[in-house]
C-alpha cells in the first residue's frame, strides 16, 4: 500500500477498500462491539431468575445457557461486523457453513433457555431474531422479527403461566428497526467512502494524464525545433557562415532554457500557453526548416474559451509538419471558433501507429467544447482542424475529406474524428 501526495492531498492507493481514515479501524471495531453488546444487559433478568432457580434442572441449565448465548452472540457479531460498515461479505465453503452454524446455535441456545425457565427466557430469542439483520438481507431480518413476534403472542395466549408482555414485542421491534436502519446507513456510508476513494484515484489519474500530455506536447515541439535548428547550424558551419551559425546556436540555448522552464511549470500544474507566441515560434521554426509559412498577421477576436486549445493545436500541428510531412508549404487559418493547419506534404502513411499527440489534443479539445478533425488533402497533403462544437452544428466547419489511414497524422479512431463523424 502506497501513500501518494498530490495537489489534491494524500491519497492511499493499494488494498481494496482502504481509505485515509483506516487509522481509526481499531477504535471503530471496539465501538462496534460496545454498541452491539451494550443491550445485552437485558439478559441479566433471565440470568437472575436462573440463579434463583439454580436448585432446579431448568435454572441450572439456564445459568449455563445464557452465558453461552452471550459468547456465541459476540462471536457471530464479530464475524459479521463488516455488515454495519456497508461491506458485503461473500462467504463460501467452510466459512459459510461456520457462519450459518453460529446463527443456528444462537437460536438453539435461545429456545433452550425458554424451555428451561419459561417466558422470562424469551430475551435471548429477541437477540437471536435481531441478529438476522446482519446475517441475511434486511428484508429477511424484518420477516424473521415479524414471525418471532407473532409466535410470541401465540405462546403467551396458549401456554399456562405466560402473561401478556408488550415490552418484549417493543424491544424486538425497536431492536430490529434500529439494526435495519444502522445497516442501511452503513451501506450508504460505505458507498460514499468508495465514491470518495474512486474520485481521489480518478484525480490522481487525471493529474498523471495532464502531466504526460503536457510533457509530450512541450518536449515534442521544443526538441523538434531544437533538432531542426541544430541541423541548420551544422550546415551553416559547413558553409563557413559562422555568424549565422552562432545566431542559431544562441537560439538553441534560449529554446532549451524555455523548454526547461515549461517542464517545471507543467509539473507544478501552472502551464500557460499563448496563441500569438506559438504562431511566432512556429513561423520561425518553419522558416528554419525551409517550409513556407502562411499564417495570419492578426488574430482577431478568438473566443476566450478556445485560445488555449488553439495554441496547443498550433504546437502539435506544426510539430507534426516538421517531423513527418516533408512539405514545402504550411498554412494556418484562424477564425473566432476554429483553427486549421494544412500542409502540402506526403499526407497520411498507411499502417502507422497512433501517436500520443492527437490523443492529448483530442482531450484538450473535448475539455474546451471543441472537436478535432483530420483529413487528407488532394492531391497530397494533410489537414488538421479544431472547431467549436456549436460551429460544427451551424455547418461552419472547414470542408475536408475523410482520411483512410491511421497514425499520428491521421484520423485515429481512438482520438481525432473526421468531419462526417463529428457532424453525425
Amino acid at each position: 500500500m502506497n501513500d501518494r501526495r498530490t495537489r489534491f492531498g494524500i491519497v492511499r492507493i493499494g488494498s481494496a477498500g482502504t481509505t485515509p481514515e483506516d487509522g481509526r479501524g481499531s477504535y471503530d471495531r471496539w465501538m462496534a462491539y460496545f454498541w452491539g453488546g451494550v443491550w445485552l444487559f437485558w439478559l441479566l433478568q433471565p440470568l437472575s431468575v436462573a440463579y434463583d432457580r439454580r436448585a432446579t434442572f431448568g435454572g441450572a441449565s439456564a445459568l449455563v445457557l445464557v452465558p453461552a448465548f452471550v459468547a456465541v452472540y459476540f462471536w457471530h457479531f464479530g464475524s459479521r461486523m463488516a455488515a454495519f460498515g456497508g461491506e458485503k461479505l461473500t462467504l463460501t465453503g467452510s466459512r459459510l457453513v461456520l457462519d450459518r452454524c453460529r446463527y443456528l446455535v444462537q437460536w438453539v441456545i435461545a429456545l433452550a433457555t425458554v424451555v428451561a425457565i419459561g417466558q422470562i427466557g424469551f430475551t435471548p430469542v429477541v437477540f437471536a431474531a435481531i441478529s438476522t439483520m446482519w446475517t441475511f438481507r434486511v428484508r429477511i431480518g424484518f420477516i424473521v422479527a415479524l414471525v418471532t413476534g407473532v409466535l410470541y403472542v401465540v405462546a403467551w395466549r396458549s401456554f399456562a403461566g405466560w402473561t401478556s408482555d408488550p415490552g418484549s414485542l417493543v424491544g424486538l421491534g425497536f431492536g430490529t428497526l434500529a439494526c435495519g436502519v444502522g445497516r442501511v446507513a452503513g451501506e450508504r456510508q460505505h458507498q460514499l467512502r468508495q465514491a470518495r476513494s474512486e474520485n481521489a484515484a480518478l484525480l490522481v489519474q487525471q493529474e498523471r494524464n495532464r502531466m504526460a500530455r503536457d510533457l509530450h506536447d512541450i518536449l515534442g515541439h521544443s526538441l523538434t525545433v531544437i533538432t531542426v535548428k541544430a541541423e541548420l547550424a551544422g550546415r551553416l558551419l559547413d558553409a563557413d557562415a559562422v555568424d549565422r551559425a552562432r545566431a542559431e546556436l544562441a537560439d538553441l540555448e534560449q529554446l532549451s532554457r524555455s523548454a526547461l522552464g515549461d517542464v517545471r511549470r507543467a509539473v507544478e500544474g501552472y502551464r500557460e500557453i499563448s496563441l500569438s507566441g506559438e504562431l511566432t515560434r512556429s513561423r520561425d521554426a518553419l522558416r528554419v526548416a525551409g517550409i513556407e509559412a502562411r499564417m495570419p498577421t492578426a488574430l482577431g477576436q478568438v473566443s476566450a474559451d478556445l485560445v488555449e486549445v488553439f495554441a496547443w493545436t498550433v504546437r502539435e500541428g506544426i510539430t507534426n509538419v516538421l517531423r513527418h510531412s516533408e512539405a514545402t508549404t504550411c498554412t494556418v487559418s484562424v477564425t473566432p471558433r476554429s483553427i486549421t493547419i494544412e500542409d502540402d506534404g506526403i499526407g497520411c502513411r498507411a499502417g502507422s501507429s497512433t501517436g500520443n499527440g492527437l490523443h492529448g489534443l483530442t482531450d484538450r479539445a473535448n475539455a474546451a467544447g471543441a472537436v478535432l478533425l483530420t483529413s487528407s488533402v488532394q492531391p497530397h497533403g494533410f489537414r488538421m482542424a479544431v472547431i467549436a462544437r456549436d460551429a460544427l452544428q451551424d455547418g461552419s466547419s472547414p470542408r475536408s475529406e475523410p482520411s483512410a489511414a491511421a497514425g499520428e497524422r491521421n484520423t485515429a479512431r481512438s482520438g481525432a474524428v473526421t468531419e462526417g463523424e463529428a457532424l453525425a
